[in-house]
């Protein structure tokens, strides 16, 4: 299957933006974002003038695509699937990425990042209503419940990113047992409680595909 290979910081740097692609690291002062680093490429200061329409609306697309993890024709994919959806298509679309797997995975902070969930979710770490589910795109249901598989539940990947529920806690559509190393996915977000995604335009997205 692809995949992106390349350094994850330099996403970030290209959209100006901390997209949490690296855990810990991007809580740190090792964060390019919180150095203020330019965005790569030769002279990016002489590259900045006013963007076109199209250019702002790929950038949001970008920005939201990047920050799940997702290639082109996977993100387009559950695009249109949320456009089938009834009710607004961008809040749809943001629903659909909280409810992949991998994602949950990392909401529910068994994981540090988005790729380090994606990791546990492919190598057979995660259970989803007691079975084994290795497909990091599942769409997970309202009630579902998520856990770790007995014996990678003392992993120090997971402990030490459930060491992080204390200090920052979890996402208002999911609960987690942390002594258990499971949680449920209580229900589909809200979009203003995705907090993370604050400064997101997802109509943007929705705009840029509809041309």
């Amino acid at each position: 299957m692809a995949r992106y290979t390349g350094p994850l910081c330099r996403m970030c740097r290209v959209e100006q933006k901390k997209l949490m692609l690296k855990g810990s690291r991007c809580m740190s002062d090792k964060c390019p974002i919180n150095k203020k680093r330019a965005a790569p490429g030769k002279d990016p200061k002489g590259r900045i003038g006013k963007r076109s329409e199209y250019g702002i609306q790929l950038r949001e697309k970008q920005k939201i695509r990047r920050m799940y993890g997702m290639l082109e024709k996977q993100f387009r994919l559950t695009f249109e699937h949320a456009l089938r959806m009834p009710g607004v298509t961008g809040e749809n679309l943001i629903r659909l990425l909280e409810a992949r797997l991998d994602n949950a995975v990392y909401r529910m902070k068994f994981a540090m990042s988005r790729n380090q969930a994606r990791q546990l979710v492919l190598h057979g770490h995660i259970r989803v209503n007691g079975k084994k589910v290795d497909i990091p795109s599942y769409q997970v249901k309202p009630g579902d419940v998520i856990e770790v598989k007995e014996k990678s539940k003392r992993l120090a990947l997971v402990q030490s990113s459930l060491s992080e529920i204390t200090k920052s806690g979890t996402m208002p559509w999911v609960s987690v047992d942390v002594d258990a190393v499971k949680g449920t996915f209580a229900q589909y977000p809200q979009r203003a409680e995705v907090t993370d995604l604050a400064d997101v335009k997802e109509q943007l997205v929705v705009e840029l595909y509809s041309k």
